[in-house]
């Protein structure tokens, strides 16, 4: 209750706001407010979260509210953020940009750039090719792939807020920058050459009309050019204009285009004359509808797929409203609703067009008004044309016919009401379509250089305005543009794109199914109408169809991509965005270590899965590197740090973030667990029974040797001296390092010194054996600075690693260092073993050693025979380890009257005359020792 009533004296702070009392769960309440959108808007654009107070900030603020420091009140700070927020708020409502909504913003866009010119210069063609039955197989398999395409944009979408970036937003949010960066360069690019490609188109059907009124500017290709050009600029400038104008103008083409079609459906109705039906326009036939209803292939390279190839470039239309996801009010329902119906209205247009035409036209016409039929006379008569009262049997015999669906690119407007209607339609499309490219292309490349994934495009990143205009990303993608219009040539350039788009289609649907398959708990897209299975299918049929289309294109694409996603992933941008990469890579680790507990173990697959008591690693580097060095990429490697009471107190909140930005900047492939306890011992003790996940638990023990025994407090030595035998009680492997210039470099660091691990004694000589050191903390995420670098980052050389294998310890004594001569700083040293034997049998047991080794594949360069092992210690020695172990000795025959069990309870580090005896003769010897020469 005490505490219950520090929070109501901050709760009714005088210093709290109105307005925030009102957001209160009740009146009557002062403990809690209501779930805040601040507390989880980690992910808003231009916005900073607001964290929830912890009860050790509430406890320090009721403190400070005692002490008579009512500035720190957290309420006081809540209201400041909040009524700074309001001021903003206020702000920006005078100079609010502009947002659009679906039908606006997606579907119109959309449907203009999904109405571009094949369906006016290339649909009727087509479906003289293919027939109607499989034009509309080919539309219907278009609309299929966009569709699922445009299921798994919506689902996408609706899992989280949408900002600007459109399809590489989506992708690299969902598979992470490795996939999303590559695709945002393609796809950006994709969209300058697309805009260059419909400005082409643009042109030619605008010389083309020029030539009809006679005007000639050059020639025909440099007529291409200047118009292209001076259109290009015209768009440039509307879209800098802002992008206000810009959906201005796309509704004025919008609009156009509606009058065209409609021209054209109300053309088909009008009666044809003899000038159209001499052109082979006879309105709505059964017999011309029977006879197109079929395929006729002409040329070598007709067939399905050309004809497919040809149409699918109309249906990458379907992400421009999507690309422009920052300039929507609500991005999460205008992205599905906008794009499935745009898909809709158009695929249905579409499949109105092709079987229309295909009922009025014939597919081959003279357009010779003599070619009339006078009476019955139809002897020789080629052609359906004959059933029609017109002889077009010359023509097509010659197969010179001008006119028809298979031979006029122009049949549209000859069969529409009013002819140049259709022109504008043209017009419109292919300038919508243009401007469509050229808005999205900067809006993508803005938000890729925002995220700063590669080098030198930072430049392109900033935003002028209230809309956050890309203007410097414009004239990038003007300068593309220009450059490609130049060129008036792009039957080449045109594959490219229909594989790029292709390409981003497929990462999309594949980003649908990953983020599915994973189950990731933060995958909860409000829009349900999508199957996993049906994105895996998009993802699919999209790369067949690349290569299906031009596999020349797709295999420079797929090129593209991989040096791209090769260049991030071997840079490893700081990026976090909680990918479902991620999410299927914590399903893969968690899956394996679960099958794993039913495998039992085997010798073969043993390896030294090390718990190291590093304390703070970047304080004991040398200790992490050299275990390092024999566990990376081989084993298991847990950095124990255990924290005393005291220490715990003045530890920083964010020292384990810290301390493994250490390690992965040092790239020590190792877990990092701070463990808080009362004593080193207990600690161990613990970390050896709870660390560790199923089969990838520790085995092996690695703590530095104490050198500073000497000076140490009996009860740290005993402390110590426990832990190693806690270790082997517990069935763990020993390992201890020892070097001459000790392990704890923690005088370099200006922060608390774990009192678990105490300071080595010679720990300051450090200095003098480290010249290339920096005194920078360590810990700091300062890219810039150098880490302390020791000696097992060295390349070695031809150094010696001395093995003295004295004693049966299961072999890791050898292990060790054949694992670290795998690192190729250790390549090239030399292993020596050393064993113990008398003079009498030392060949002997030499060769039963190199039998052994060679027994067990281990590269050595020589075994080596210790025979002084039984001679005894000179006297020195032995007066120099009685003197040692002096003060721990309880000369318990010295003192009469107390027995050992009450000295022992006063003092348990403590050994008695009878246990000094026993091991007396046994100083020195040590299971296995490793020792490494630095000297060649």
């Amino acid at each position: 209750m005490y505490f219950l009533e520090k929070i109501s004296l901050l709760g009714t702070s005088e210093q709290r706001d109105s307005r925030i009392e009102l957001r209160r769960s009740s009146f009557y309440s002062t403990i809690d407010l209501l779930p805040q959108l601040e507390h989880y808007a980690s992910t808003l654009p231009h916005q900073q979260a607001r964290s929830r107070p912890s009860l050790e900030v509430l406890r320090k603020a009721f403190d400070e509210v005692e002490g008579g420091n009512t500035n720190t009140d957290p309420g006081a700070c809540d209201i400041s953020a909040t009524d700074a927020g309001s001021e903003e708020a206020q702000g920006s409502e005078k100079k609010a940009p502009a947002r659009f909504g679906w039908v606006v913003g997606v579907m119109v866009r959309c449907m203009l750039n999904i109405w571009g010119v094949i369906l006016f210069l290339r649909l009727s063609w087509i479906t003289s090719q293919a027939g109607i039955l499989l034009t509309w197989l080919i539309i219907l398999i278009s609309v299929m792939v966009t569709s699922v395409t445009a299921l798994s944009i919506s689902a996408i979408a609706t899992n989280g807020r949408v900002i600007s970036g459109g399809a590489y937003f989506m992708i690299s949010r969902t598979l992470g920058p490795e996939i999303g960066g590559p695709i945002g360069v393609v796809f950006s690019f994709a969209n300058a050459l697309a805009c260059a490609l419909n400005t082409v188109g643009f042109a030619e059907v605008a010389r083309d009309l020029m030539q009809e009124f006679g005007v000639v500017m050059v020639d025909s290709i440099n007529d291409v050019r200047i118009v292209g050009v001076i259109t290009v600029t015209v768009l440039l400038l509307i879209s800098l204009a802002g992008m206000e104008w810009e959906s201005k103008t796309q509704i004025l083409f919008f609009l156009v285009l509606l009058v065209s079609l409609s021209n054209y459906f109300v053309g088909t109705f009008i009666p044809p004359n003899i000038e159209k039906q001499a052109q082979g326009i006879f309105g709505y036939r059964t017999e011309i509808f029977l006879e197109n209803l079929t395929p006729n292939w002409r040329g070598n390279e007709a067939n399905f797929f050309q004809m497919f190839a040809i149409f699918f470039p109309s249906a990458i239309g379907i992400l421009s409203g999507a690309n422009i996801s920052g300039d929507l009010k609500d991005p999460a329902t205008a992205i599905p609703k906008g794009t499935l119906m745009a898909i809709f209205w158009t695929t249905i247009s579409y499949l109105m067009i092709s079987v229309t035409v295909a009922s009025c036209v014939v597919r081959d016409a003279s357009g010779n008004m003599t070619d009339i039929l006078t009476g019955n006379l139809t002897d020789g008569c080629v052609g359906l044309g004959c059933k029609m009262g017109w002889n077009f049997t010359d023509c097509i015999q010659q197969k010179n016919c001008e006119y028809g669906l298979a031979n006029n690119l122009k049949v549209l407007g000859q069969v529409s009401g009013f002819y140049y209607l259709i022109t504008a339609g043209v017009f419109a499309a292919s300038l919508s379509s243009a401007l469509g490219f050229l808005v999205s292309a900067p809006k993508v490349f803005q938000c890729l250089c925002k995220d700063n994934l590669y080098p030198y495009i930072g430049f392109f990143a900033k935003g002028y305005g209230k809309n956050d205009e890309p203007l410097r990303a414009y004239v990038l993608c003007y300068i593309i543009a220009v450059a490609f219009i130049l060129i008036a040539e792009l039957n080449t350039i045109a594959a490219l794109i229909s594989n790029f788009f292709l390409c981003s289609y497929s990462l999309i649907n594949f980003s649908c199914f990953h983020a599915s398959i994973t189950n990731s708990p933060g995958w909860r897209p409000s829009f349900h109408y999508y199957s996993k299975w049906t994105a895996l299918f998009g993802a699919v049929i999209s790369v067949v169809l690349m290569f299906l289309f031009t596999w020349w294109a797709a295999l420079i694409t797929f090129c593209i991509i991989f040096f791209l996603f090769g260049y991030i992933n071997y840079n490893k941008p700081k990026v976090n965005w909680g990918s479902s990469v991620q999410a299927g890579t914590y399903n893969m680790a968690l899956s394996y270590s679960v099958s794993l507990t039913g495998v039992e173990d085997h010798v073969k697959n043993f390896r030294p899965q090390c718990l190291v008591l590093t304390g703070p690693p970047n304080q004991r580097p040398a200790l992490v590197d050299f275990v390092g060095s024999f566990t990376k990429h081989i084993s298991l490697m847990i950095c124990g740090d255990i924290i005393m009471e005291p220490e715990r107190q003045t530890r920083p909140q964010d020292a384990t973030d810290q301390l493994v930005k250490w390690m992965n900047k040092r790239k020590v492939r190792s877990f990092y667990t701070p463990f808080t306890a009362e004593s080193l011992r207990t600690g161990a003790r613990y970390l050896m029974q709870a660390s560790g996940l199923g089969k990838l638990k520790p085995n092996t023990l690695v703590l530095g040797f104490k050198s500073n025994w000497r000076e140490s407090s009996p009860e740290s030595i005993e402390d110590y001296i426990n832990t190693i035998y806690d270790t082997f009680d517990a069935n763990f492997c020993l390992c201890i390092l020892r070097m001459m210039d000790g392990l704890n470099i923690s005088d370099q660091f200006d922060c608390e010194v774990n009192q678990g691990f105490e300071l080595d004694e010679s720990a300051e000589n450090y200095d003098h054996q480290s010249p290339d050191r920096e005194s920078a903390d360590d810990v700091s995420d300062n890219s810039n600075s150098d880490q302390i670098k020791t000696v097992f980052q060295n390349t070695q050389g031809k150094k010696s690693i001395d093995v003295y294998w004295i004693a049966d310890d299961g072999g890791l004594t050898l292990l060790v260092p054949y694992l670290i001569t795998r690192r190729k700083h250790w390549r090239n040293c030399k292993i020596r073993v050393f064993i113990v034997g008398d003079e009498q049998n030392m060949d002997e047991g030499r060769n039963e050693m190199i039998a052994l080794l060679k027994r067990f594949r281990l590269h050595f360069s020589d075994v080596i025979v210790m025979t002084d092992s039984e001679k005894r210690p000179q006297a020195k020695n032995m007066t120099r380890f009685v003197d040692s172990v002096a003060p721990f000795r309880l000369h318990d025959e010295q003192q009469e009257g107390i027995t050992v069990q009450e000295l022992r309870q006063r003092e348990p580090w403590k050994i008695s005359d009878k246990e000094f005896e026993a091991f007396k003769q046994k100083k020195g010897v040590v299971p296995g020792l490793l020792r490494i020469f630095l000297a060649n």
